[in-house]
């Protein structure tokens, strides 16, 4: 069996070698949660590669949202060119859930897009779980929604081979029933073709054009051929090969016949209850929806919306947990929960958010009540689920770090750079004291962040500063998408000098050129003044070897003072182990123009990862496809925006107009 090797020019440098030590030994050990507190530019991304070589378990990454989960599988495809690195995120381009407002009396019906090639890689995930252990999967939190059970999901795939008789017609309807479709003319995903004595199928969970002929003689199976689609080359001559579903979600058709005895009996019990309690408009648009949803499953295997049976068609009993993607996993695996202060709290929210929803279209005849059970997991689900979870921040909670056996620092940087030197200064006499440090750094060539607690003083501190002959710009959540993406462009060209706004806070956020950053009442409580916010902020400034952070407050609060204390902590052990190892730290001496370069080229990399797939299957010549399409990339560029991930939203911006500039509006 292929073991985990991490292919890299690079080896462990800084605390990244204790860190790996200490963690594997403590998963190894049966430790069920570690943390794992590595400050920003600490390389954990690579730490966490070499923890997966050395423990050699299938592993679960989780990110918080689909950009970061993109930034992360690209790296970890180039750590592990030999294993089986997998995507797993939501496949909708575009979603709209069904809804019902009652103050407005408004149904809003489901409107999706599924993109069918991330569902490809999302069927490859699975499938590589089934068949090998080298798996690592990279997902966002959407692993912890329904998902087709894998007993059946295993339980269904059609086995074939070499020298066994084979009915033609009887593998076509095993594969019909697992949800490929016959198409004679064209060889396509998930389709399967029979000619002659020559049978084709091409499996939708296949990373490569890799398809299987299986060629027969007479009625014995004389030889299977994993071969190409374009070029039609062989690659290679296998003796068995087994079939996975073309779909998550498959059921037997008996059993999809006794779950619409289920569903008929639910139907009339509930049209009972609502007649009772004098809803007849309710019982009736129940009843008329549901029937019909009864008949397609009879008549065809599905309906619309399916997935709100899933309970039933299960049998599951009432408000137990859905099969996910964690149910494919072995017993023994490793998850990784990167920015676990964000991603944690996210996966707690996912499962009220959709039961309030759901209520409402139960409440007034929209829904059975067994649509609840269509739905992520609990928290305390998924931690039942787990094994063995890693925690990877730079700013864990208090949850995390109550739970962890350990929690293991890496806080010394393979740059050599420090935490920036931080000082609390009064806030009278705060306007003065800004402009002489900014005026500072404009004399070094250097740019300063200055962070506010609303819009409205943004833009006054702007006015004024404006007011001294400074080259000064704000952000916030008004200013349009391509202005900010402009703004953030012009800081790092030197344009202008200062950035003023409320969270210029993204994670990882590259700006080597920003020495100085000013946070206006810092003494304010919230969570914009919160230990881990002010962490955070002053990370920004850790680039750049001359970085400074200024809290202007007028009394030292718990979050100041474990700021303070925290960073000066960590700067006297990089202090050491620089002078230890006789490293001098240097501020990125790249041109800025270099910076520019490598940040558009590392997001056009990213951005293709995640949608260079949706302009394949979508018809831009269609206006109502190509509108769609549109659609959802504004809100991904929005979402990159919101996050200050400006160059993701310029390449995104760029993809519209060229869509709009080639198809039209």
């Amino acid at each position: 069996m292929r073991k985990f090797e991490v292919v890299s020019p690079y080896s462990p440098s800084g605390d990244q070698g204790q860190a790996i030590e200490k963690l594997s030994q403590g998963f190894l050990n049966g430790d069920r949660y570690q943390t794992l507190k590595g400050i920003t530019g600490s390389g954990k991304t690579f730490t966490m590669a070499k923890i997966i070589e050395k423990v050699q378990r299938p592993t679960l990454i989780i990110s918080h949202n689909k950009t970061l989960s993109a930034q992360l599988y690209r790296e970890f495809k180039s750590f592990f060119p030999h294993n089986a690195v997998e995507y797993f995120v939501s496949y909708y381009d575009y979603y709209q859930p069904e809804a019902y407002v009652p103050a407005r009396d408004l149904y809003i019906e489901k409107d999706a897009s599924i993109n069918d090639e991330i569902d490809k890689l999302r069927l490859a995930a699975t499938y590589s779980l089934m068949e090998r252990r080298d798996v690592i999967v990279v997902a966002t939190v959407s692993c912890i929604y329904g998902l087709g059970m894998p007993d059946l999901y295993k339980g269904m795939r059609v086995h074939i081979e070499k020298g066994e008789i084979l009915d033609t017609r009887k593998f076509a309807r095993e594969l019909a029933s697992i949800q490929y479709q016959r198409n004679d003319m064209v060889l396509d995903r998930g389709n399967f073709r029979i000619r002659g004595d020559v049978i084709e199928v091409y499996p939708p969970y296949m990373e490569t054009d890799t398809a299987y002929r299986i060629e027969l003689d007479f009625d014995e199976v004389a030889s299977i051929r994993r071969f190409n689609v374009i070029t039609r080359e062989t690659e290679e001559l296998l003796d068995e090969m087994q079939f996975y579903p073309a779909k998550h979600f498959v059921v037997p058709h008996d059993a999809l016949v006794s779950a619409t005895e289920r569903i008929q009996e639910e139907l009339d019990e509930r049209v009972e209850s609502l007649l009772a309690a004098g809803k007849m408009i309710e019982a009736e648009r129940l009843k008329t929806r549901t029937t019909y949803d009864i008949e397609m499953m009879k008549e065809m295997g599905y309906c619309s919306g399916i997935e709100n049976y899933s309970g039933p068609i299960s049998g599951r009993k009432r408000g137990e947990p859905p099969a996910t993607l964690l149910h494919y996993f072995p017993d023994d695996f490793l998850c990784l929960i990167d920015e676990a202060h964000v991603t944690v709290p996210q996966i707690g929210a996912m499962y009220e958010g959709d039961r309030s929803r759901k209520q409402n279209l139960i409440d007034f005849g929209f829904r059975l009540p067994s649509a609840l059970d269509n739905r992520p997991l609990k928290y305390e689900e998924f931690e039942k689920k787990m094994n063995q979870v890693i925690y990877v921040t730079a700013t864990p909670r208090e949850q995390e770090i109550k739970l962890s056996s350990q929690v293991v620092e890496q806080i010394i940087r393979p740059t050599g750079l420090l935490d920036p030197v931080i000082e609390v200064r009064p806030s009278e006499g705060q306007m003065e004291d800004i402009y002489r440090e900014v005026k500072a750094r404009i004399e070094k060539g250097e740019r300063s962040l200055i962070l506010t607690l609303t819009k409205k003083m943004a833009e006054d501190l702007t006015d004024y500063l404006l007011g001294l002959n400074l080259k000064v710009k704000y952000i916030h959540s008004e200013i349009d998408t391509f202005e900010r993406v402009e703004i953030l462009k012009s800081l790092r060209l030197g344009e202008i000098d200062v950035l003023i706004g409320i969270n210029l806070l993204r994670e990882g956020i590259d700006l080597p050129e920003v020495s100085f950053i000013a946070i206006l009442d810092a003494d304010k409580i919230g969570f914009l003044r919160s230990t881990t916010s002010l962490m955070q902020i002053a990370g920004r400034a850790a680039r750049n070897q001359n970085g400074v952070v200024v809290m202007y407050a007028d009394t030292i609060t718990p979050s100041i003072k474990e700021t303070v204390e925290e960073t000066a902590r960590r700067r006297a052990i990089q202090q050491k182990y620089n002078e230890e190892h006789g490293i001098t730290p240097h501020t990125i001496s790249k041109a800025v123009q270099d910076i520019l370069v490598r940040a558009r080229d590392d997001a056009e990399e990213t951005v293709k990862t995640e949608l260079s797939v949706i302009k394949k299957q979508a018809n831009l010549f269609d206006a109502k496809q190509r509108k769609k399409l549109i659609e959802a990339l504004k809100k991904e560029m929005s979402d990159c925006a919101e996050r200050l991930d400006y160059e993701q939203a310029a390449v995104l911006r760029d993809q519209i107009l060229e869509i709009q500039r080639t198809y039209g509006e």
